[in-house]
């Protein structure tokens, strides 16, 4: 199994099916939490539907197109990151994440995202990571900033959540940029 240590106590996992369950329940324990930021955090999610994307994520991973990675503290799933796809062909990438809003403002998400970054730019190659966060989602918006993205600008409507259509704001960073103050 995958694993990278982020913190003591704190590391990445691949997903196993073995997990599917605890991420399921974080979830469904978090909904009224992720549902203002993502389409697919209604209370139609279901166990099945998080087998299915497990299903899909593994897909991914085997044809070399990205992957998702829990977030686990002392053991226990909090949250999950992953690459939506990679562009091989323009050396891009962009990244997507959420965590358990009980551990929330420790840092964990900036830990994974900055792992993420790294390995995407050095050990993958890429030119170019992509974070896009709604306008509103201040949280989400922090982690790029920390980390020294450049916010490009705004996505009008970008993407629907239930019936209502979210600004997302575009932050990027470059091979050039991801240097050892803005790897931090």
């Amino acid at each position: 199994m995958f694993t990278h240590p982020l913190a003591p106590d704190v590391d990445l996992r691949l997903i196993e099916d073995r997990h599917v369950q605890a991420v399921y329940d974080c979830v469904r324990r978090n909904l009224d939490h992720l549902s203002p930021w993502l389409p697919w955090a209604t209370p139609e999610y279901s166990l099945e539907g998080c087998r299915a994307n497990r299903r899909a994520v593994r897909e991914r991973f085997a044809r070399n197109d990205g992957f998702d990675a829990g977030i686990f503290v002392g053991g226990q799933f909090v949250g999950l990151i992953g690459y939506h796809g990679i562009d091989w062909g323009n050396r891009k990438t962009s990244i997507g994440y959420w965590l358990d809003a009980a551990h929330a403002g420790r840092g964990l998400m900036t830990l994974a995202c900055r792992a993420f970054v790294r390995h995407a730019l050095v050990d993958l190659n890429l030119n170019r990571v992509e974070i896009r966060c709604g306008v509103g989602n201040h949280r989400s918006r922090a982690i790029p900033q920390r980390l020294g993205f450049t916010e490009e600008g705004v996505a009008r409507q970008a993407e629907r959540i239930g019936e209502r259509y979210v600004d997302l704001v575009v932050y990027s960073m470059l091979a050039g940029e991801w240097t050892s103050s803005t790897a931090r």
